[in-house]
């Protein structure tokens, strides 16, 4: 039986992430009636930055070989003084590890990730931590346009330090649905870009539908886009 954690990163509560995030969960669980679902919003129910103690449980969780959640939960049995950071890690971790696939709908926020987003990874990651054989999809939204040829590509540190984070923890599915020039329909200095606009969320949709569904990269690469 298929699960599937969601979360979402964005402080606003009508973005376009939110949406996507939205349409993917329908379309998925029309494609998948057996599966089970668990959703968490990281700014209503934001996750505590990492302090001393949790930095110290990864270090102990090394030195100790941890390889899985039981035998993390020796090593803070016996370490009183990080039995705190672990209570409040472990669920998380109990949480990722109980997924099938994982969906974030996250903005770009100064090029990068939200501190809510990058709070949730600093909690979860540990050297142990095994994703592999699970896939990954980033539902992002970008004010401006990151894509390949243009002038602000260089500037997109989202989406290479989201695949590179779970590339190093095994976890190599990773697919993103970028939804582009969202600042375009509010802000008139960018209304030349409207329409391109258009085209970006019209893209992602689609993506995200045949995501959802199941459709083989293959296939989707065939679709085209009015």
């Amino acid at each position: 039986m298929a699960h599937l954690l969601h979360l979402d990163a964005t402080a606003r509560s009508d973005s376009f992430s939110r949406e996507l995030g939205a349409v993917f969960v329908t379309h998925w669980e029309d494609a998948h009636p057996e599966g089970t679902y668990t959703y968490r919003d990281l700014l209503a129910e934001p996750v505590a930055p990492i302090d001393e103690a949790r930095v110290r449980l990864a270090t102990q969780s090394s030195l100790n070989g941890v390889k899985d959640l039981a035998a993390m939960d020796e090593v803070a049995a016996a370490a009183p003084e990080l039995a705190g950071a672990w209570a409040a890690t472990r669920p998380f971790i109990a949480q990722l590890l109980a997924a099938d696939v994982l969906l974030i709908g996250t903005p770009m926020y100064n090029f990068s990730i939200p501190a809510a987003l990058k709070a949730w990874i600093d909690r979860v990651t540990l050297p142990w931590l095994p994703l592999a054989g699970k896939s990954a999809v980033i539902l992002s939204a970008r004010g401006g346009a990151y894509g390949p040829g243009t002038p602000r590509q260089p500037f997109d540190f989202q989406e290479p330090y989201l695949r590179a984070y779970f590339s190093a923890l095994g976890l190599e599915d990773v697919e993103f649905v970028h939804t582009e020039l969202t600042h375009a329909p509010v802000m008139p200095f960018l209304k030349q870009f409207r329409d391109a606009h258009e085209a970006s969320w019209t893209t992602a949709l689609e993506a995200v539908e045949a995501l959802a569904a199941g459709v083989p990269a293959e296939a989707r690469a065939s679709r085209t886009v009015p």
